[in-house]
């Protein structure tokens, strides 16, 4: 069972910055790829970034140059940093995993911008 767990949201000012954390466990767990998403209210769920397993980095052109993605294999943590934020990146960010024969969502961690 994969167990994924989002930490480091908050309210912060526009313009300011936040690092999500993704600590990830599970015996069965494996890494293809991992990324962040965000969901706001009547909305689905949009793509933030993407890692792959050997540590390539993928961003929707909406979402270049504020956000940056990166894992710690050692400490087994998914990391967003997110600079420059803006009262539109407000949402729920969530951590996903996708390994061998398996998909796991963490529970999310709200971010909220405004001043």
């Amino acid at each position: 069972q994969v167990q994924l767990v989002e930490s480091g949201g908050g309210l912060v000012q526009p313009g300011g910055s936040l690092r999500l954390s993704c600590t990830y466990s599970g015996r069965s767990f494996s890494i293809i790829f991992m990324a962040w998403y965000r969901k706001t209210p009547g909305n689905q769920r949009e793509l933030v970034a993407q890692i792959s397993s050997g540590g390539a980095t993928t961003y929707p052109d909406s979402m270049k140059g504020r956000f940056a993605i990166s894992r710690d294999a050692a400490k087994n943590t998914l990391y967003l940093q997110m600079n420059n934020l803006q009262p539109e990146d407000t949402a729920v960010y969530y951590c996903f995993n996708r390994g061998v024969g398996s998909e796991a969502w963490g529970q999310g961690t709200q971010v909220t911008v405004s001043s």
